[in-house]
């Protein structure tokens, strides 16, 4: 591999620009998921995936296997990628845009590395990778550049094959459009109810990170406040969101909202972001509300993350409290986060200046190289990465 500023990148990223503005003539996507397990022999052998290097032990995998095996042992987030690959497909056809699809995951099978040597085997070699994960942060965005690095290096393939990565798409409106729409109808339920608008609480909900990454999330020379790029990221998103519903119906001008995390784990000394989602839940009563509305905002499918965390235990919070519940929709496949996911593809493929790319608030459209130090993980280091400038 030639030295350049951009390891692993196509020429019109190698030098490293914030913005690509050059036609790439890409010949293969690479859809990159998290994985999950297929059933009750996986759970435990995918928990070790996900915390390789931690040295975490197997009984307290267990700890948290019971989700996986609740549902038997069965992650729905393979059968979502599935879905989306094909979604994908038939939107890149239908467009015209001949390049084929190939998924793989950090995690569990289809992996990574067999997604890229299938790609490299038919000849596709120049890729642009999607991940699966729309902001900005070690575990959302670094992590799958560390992994496109990582099986580049191992296959052999790193003098070969290039991966750049579509830019974070938080504030996309193909992404965003789905929550606006949940929002609206969960407020139009609860008032047909006869809850007063300021009785209905809106919680945007997201995974919780440690503090110390959130803080170092997206570019270095931002002053991002409290929470890094993360935590504002998905502020801006959720504030943009309730005013979009509140145009399309002025009565949720009076609901309010608030972003919560969720799905936190590590030790108990180690700070994560909060609030976290049950322990606003369960406030909510004494603030004099009646009804929740729980938006996913901070994922692409209804994985496990929702289906535990949201659909089961924020649920049955809310039945303790009172509080009549809604969780609203994740972007899933609809139309509109598969054509916005498409439209993101082609301002790569066009070099579609940043002036004319699509996004709905004042932070984005966020970069398609990641900048020096953007979302360093402290615990384990700099790693080589792709689609960024090192380290």
């Amino acid at each position: 591999m030639t030295e350049a500023t951009v390891p692993f990148a196509s020429a019109a990223a190698a030098s490293g620009p914030e913005y690509v503005e050059t036609p790439v003539a890409y010949d293969g996507i690479l859809l990159a998921g998290f994985g999950g397990p297929e059933g009750q022999d996986d759970v435990i052998p995918f928990l070790r995936n996900v915390t390789r290097g931690r040295g975490i032990p197997d009984e307290r995998l267990e700890e948290v296997a019971h989700h996986y095996r609740h549902f038997g042992g069965v992650s729905p987030i393979n059968a979502q990628n599935r879905a989306l690959k094909a979604a994908l497909e038939a939107e890149l056809a239908r467009r015209g845009i001949a390049l084929p699809v190939y998924w793989g995951n950090r995690n569990w099978t289809p992996y990574l590395a067999d997604a890229v040597t299938e790609a490299a085997d038919e000849g596709d070699t120049t890729l642009l990778a999607f991940a699966t994960s729309a902001y900005s942060s070690f575990s959302s965005c670094r992590q799958y550049r560390e992994d496109f690095a990582r099986v580049l290096e191992e296959t052999g393939l790193d003098r070969s094959v290039t991966i750049d990565k579509i830019r974070p798409f938080y504030d996309h409106p193909g992404f965003v459009e789905s929550f606006v729409e949940g929002v609206r109808a969960a407020v139009e339920t609860f008032t047909a109810d006869g809850a007063a608008p300021s009785a209905i609480q809106v919680l945007f909900t997201t995974h919780s990170v440690p503090t110390d990454d959130a803080l170092r999330s997206g570019p270095r020379d931002v002053d991002w406040g409290t929470g890094g790029a993360y935590a504002a990221q998905h502020e801006a998103v959720a504030a943009w969101v309730m005013s979009r519903v509140a145009e399309l119906l002025p009565v949720a001008a009076e609901v309010p909202w608030e972003l919560v995390y969720q799905s936190r784990s590590g030790p108990a000394s180690q700070p994560w972001l909060e609030p976290d989602i049950c322990d606003v839940i369960e406030e909510l009563p004494g603030r004099g509300r009646t009804a929740v509305a729980v938006v996913p905002l901070g994922f692409v499918s209804d994985h496990m993350e929702v289906l535990w965390d949201l659909d089961t235990e924020a649920k049955e919070a809310a039945a303790d409290a009172g509080l009549a519940f809604v969780r609203t929709p994740t972007p899933g496949v609809s139309a509109s986060f598969v054509a916005g996911i498409v439209d993101l593809i082609e301002e790569r493929l066009e070099g579609r200046p940043a002036a004319d790319r699509r996004h709905v608030t004042s932070l984005g459209p966020a970069f398609d190289v990641c900048r020096p130090g953007c979302c360093e993980n402290i615990r384990a280091g700099f790693k080589p990465a792709a689609a960024g400038i090192a380290p």
